[in-house]
């Protein structure tokens, strides 16, 4: 069981990564407006946040500090939702593309929320 959770924060670290990349990438393919600018500068904090709160969690000083930080990334989660949903319903942006980022950053949110339940000893229903 240990080398299960162990490798499920590999991969929810390494996902968060790579999420991070491609939102990035999506980001660069916007255009030069101010509407694009604004929205995009608070889905590249909230999305990039997501890891690098995971990478942090890491170096926590107690449970509790741990658990905070997965706390912060999983509302890092709901926000990088908020705004794609936002670029995709009201803006020209490739529904296509926030479509698919919107479905990983969904499944790192479940993967967010289970870890939570699992660190406070609660089961899920």
């Amino acid at each position: 069981m240990q080398n299960q959770n162990s490798k499920l924060k590999t991969e929810l670290k390494y996902r968060c990564y790579y999420f991070s990349i491609k939102v990035i990438k999506f980001l660069e393919t916007l255009p030069e407006k101010k509407v694009y600018w604004v929205i995009s500068d608070q889905l590249l904090r909230s999305a990039t946040s997501i890891g690098a709160n995971i990478v942090e969690a890491k170096a926590s000083s107690s449970k509790r500090d741990f658990i905070k930080f997965y706390e912060i990334a999983l509302k890092s989660a709901n926000e990088t939702e908020y705004w794609l949903g936002l670029l995709r319903d009201a803006t020209q942006a490739d529904k296509n593309k926030t479509n698919q980022l919107l479905v990983e950053v969904e499944e790192i949110s479940k993967m967010l929320g289970s870890s939570l339940l699992t660190l406070k000893n609660k089961k899920k229903f």
